[in-house]
Formats: C-alpha cells, sequence, structure tokens
C-alpha cells in the first residue's frame, strides 16, 4: 500500500485539479496588482491634494474673519481722528482767562470749521432740505402738517438737519410740511 501512495497518480484529473488549486501567478494578475498600486498611490495623493486644499480654505475663512473683525473694530478709526483736533480747539477755548465775546466767536467758528472739514473726510453730508422743497420720506420726518400758502406735502420749516454717510440715511431731517389744502 505504500507503494501506491508513494506514485504519481495515473488520473489526469486529479492532477489537473491539484494545479488549479495552487496559486500560479499570470501576466493578467500582475497587471491587476500594478493597477492597483498605481490606483492606490494616485487616491493617496488625491487625498494629499485634497487635505491641503481644505487647510487653504480653512486659512482663508479664518483671515477673512480676522480681517472682518478688525474693520468693525478700527472702522472709526478715520473718524476719531478727524474729531481729536477739534476737541482739543474746545478745551483751549475753555482755557483762555478772560475770553472776550469776540474771541469766543473767533473760536467757535474755527472749530466749527474744523468739524465741517472732518465731516466732509469722513463722508458725512448734512441733509438741509429748502422751503418749498418735495417732502422725501427718505430724508426727511415731517413731525408736523402745517396750513401754508406753498404746494400741499413740501418742506415749511427745518427744526433740524439730518446728515447721510455716503449714501445711508444717519439721521433724517426734521421738517414741518404743509397741510393739503
Amino acid at each position: 500500500m505504500q507503494d501506491q501512495e508513494n506514485q504519481p497518480s495515473q488520473n489526469p484529473e486529479v492532477e489537473q485539479a491539484e494545479e488549479q488549486s495552487t496559486p500560479a501567478e499570470t501576466p493578467a494578475m500582475t497587471d491587476l496588482e500594478a493597477q492597483l498600486s498605481a490606483t492606490e498611490a494616485k487616491l493617496a495623493e488625491m487625498h494629499d491634494a485634497f487635505m491641503r486644499a481644505k487647510a487653504e480654505s480653512e486659512n482663508i475663512r479664518r483671515r477673512a474673519q480676522e480681517d472682518v473683525s478688525k474693520a468693525h473694530k478700527f472702522a472709526v478709526e478715520s473718524f476719531a481722528e478727524a474729531m481729536v483736533p477739534v476737541k482739543d480747539s474746545l478745551e483751549m477755548a475753555l482755557k483762555v482767562e478772560n475770553p472776550t465775546l469776540e474771541s469766543l466767536k473767533e473760536g467757535v467758528e474755527m472749530t466749527l470749521k474744523q468739524l465741517n472739514s472732518a465731516f466732509e473726510r469722513n463722508r458725512l453730508v448734512e441733509v438741509m432740505p429748502a422751503a418749498g422743497e418735495k417732502l422725501d420720506p427718505n430724508k426727511h420726518q415731517a413731525v408736523a402738517m402745517v396750513p401754508a400758502e406753498q404746494e400741499a406735502n413740501t418742506v415749511v420749516t427745518v427744526l433740524q438737519k439730518g446728515y447721510m454717510i455716503a449714501d445711508r440715511l444717519l439721521r433724517p431731517a426734521i421738517v414741518t410740511a404743509a397741510q393739503p389744502k
């Protein structure tokens, strides 16, 4: 019996089955492994590029938030710089020992010029409607309707000037308007 076990089998089907069960590397398998390696390398490269792009976008978002924060924090800096000389002038006027009416008037006029200059540099514009001008609810606030000889819904009297910053209304001009007849 031992002789039969050591002898090669006479059955060709058994030999074929044994050959198929042992992994033999074929050229097709080598190509698939190479493609898999290349795909994995490309995936790793793309993942790295994605992570870098994500980090860059996070950095841009963070910088933009910091810029907005700084803009809010220092938005009035220009206006404040223009207002400091006006405050200085007012303080100097109060330090004068024996002011005359003329010197006070001259000082107030100079301070008003400084203030107007500061407003101009910072695009702060007066809204001062003329009498007879059509009432504009976007710029004027009518607090009373009064009988007048002029056309209805026009400005009769300006009680307080309004102001605009660039194209945005800061405070409407307070006016009285002509009453419809």
